[in-house]
């Protein structure tokens, strides 16, 4: 499985078929991190092609937040070597849904991408178990998007 993170790199050739989900918010620490990962499973689950999972921040953080790297590795998802990075204004308007976590100020030009936000707590220094819950949010909201673009018969 492989996981396409933001980059200035897009292959316009192939940009028109591919349907790219990006995951963004401020640090690309914790939530977004949760969600591309989710994304990546769903797409290894359902055997789907032709998706590119990006994941970015404004501002990114050093890390991931350890809280969140736990937490994914009750689930056997390993974010241990992750590194938050930023995501341009270009990658994301190339994108076909953009979900951002709660805490973007984000304003695109593309009128063709569909921007939502999912307004979601940020797990960075909650307990254990809060993060369970935003985790349990999050693959809830990755895996209905699935459903929607993907839809399983």
């Amino acid at each position: 499985m492989s996981e396409s993170h933001a980059s200035e790199s897009n292959d316009a050739e192939t940009a028109g078929d591919t349907t790219r989900l990006a995951f963004v918010c401020v640090q690309n620490a914790g939530r977004s991190q949760m969600s591309a990962a989710f994304a990546e499973r769903e797409v290894e689950r359902r055997g789907v092609t032709n998706v590119e999972i990006l994941t970015g921040g404004t501002h990114p953080a050093g890390h991931v937040h350890k809280g969140v790297v736990e937490t994914m590795s009750e689930l056997d998802i390993d974010l241990s070597e992750k590194t938050p990075q930023e995501i341009s204004t270009e990658a994301l308007e190339s994108c076909t849904v953009v979900a951002t976590m709660g805490c973007s100020t984000l304003e695109l030009d593309a009128d063709d991408v569909d921007v939502r936000d999912w307004a979601l707590e940020d797990p960075d220094g909650k307990d254990p178990e809060r993060v369970r819950a935003i985790r349990s949010e999050i693959e809830t909201n990755v895996r209905e998007l699935f459903d929607e673009l993907f839809d399983e018969e």
